[in-house]
């Protein structure tokens, strides 16, 4: 069984900026499930939409509760991230662990944050069956909201398929008569300049010429833009 996406819930969060900016973190890693915990400044907040540039999907469809408790409910997981020590023993997991341990549940689950100053407190630890933790700097452990979310969101991604904005499909490389074109191409523009010489090691240069010319694997749009580079050179 498939688990559904995790709900990302943030646990008195403090500045309207701030929740925007995680649902867009969420958003750009395929999360939609927002849960606010008694938000400082109340909800809607006017400040959240711009933050969110462009995830307003998910801050209109952010759930508000008054309790931890009720925000999970419906949560057969719950794991706390925090990179303090709050005296709670719970297992404690990488991203990369806890998004295995999602994909792998089958059920609902939940993912905490804490408030932008201080984090999730030892009760809101307490209440869920894991902790979450990245390796970081012990002399500058703070994340920001949107940093941790974007940590967690990322590692969950990756168990699923999205789009790699950047990925191209690999050309084939060109055919054996286009390279041969290009190579002679380039002969032909060097013979007049002198660069073949001396006369007894033509040959030998221009081995080593068509080994260069062969490593790379060029695609046919590589030859013909490197030979437009030569016609170029060449004229006049």
């Amino acid at each position: 069984m498939t688990a559904p996406p995790p709900a990302i819930v943030l646990v008195r969060p403090q500045l309207g900026e701030n929740i925007g900016k995680a649902a867009r973190a969420m958003l750009n890693f395929g999360l939609t499930d927002m849960r606010l915990v008694a938000p400082r400044d109340g909800w809607p907040n006017p400040a959240a939409l711009p933050a969110a540039s462009g995830a307003d999907d998910v801050i209109e469809g952010a759930q508000i509760f008054d309790t931890l408790s009720e925000a999970v409910a419906d949560c057969a997981q719950v794991f706390a991230t925090t990179v303090r020590k709050r005296g709670v023993p719970k297992p404690v997991l990488s991203p990369a662990e806890a998004a295995q341990t999602i994909h792998g549940s089958g059920a609902q689950t939940a993912i905490l944050f804490g408030p932008e100053r201080s984090g999730l407190d030892a009760e809101d630890v307490a209440l869920a069956r894991a902790i979450v933790t990245v390796p970081v700097n012990p002399e500058f452990s703070s994340l920001n909201l949107a940093q941790a979310v974007i940590l967690l969101a990322y590692e969950w991604s990756r168990g699923i398929d999205l789009a790699v904005p950047t990925e191209t499909d690999v050309l084939p490389p060109a055919p054996q008569a286009e390279l041969d074109g290009l190579v002679m191409h380039l002969e032909s523009a060097l013979e007049p300049t002198g660069y073949f010489y001396p006369p007894d090691r033509t040959l030998t240069t221009k081995r080593t010429l068509r080994s260069i010319l062969t490593k790379p694997g060029w695609t046919r749009q590589e030859v013909q833009a490197l030979r437009g580079v030569i016609s170029a050179l060449t004229k006049g």
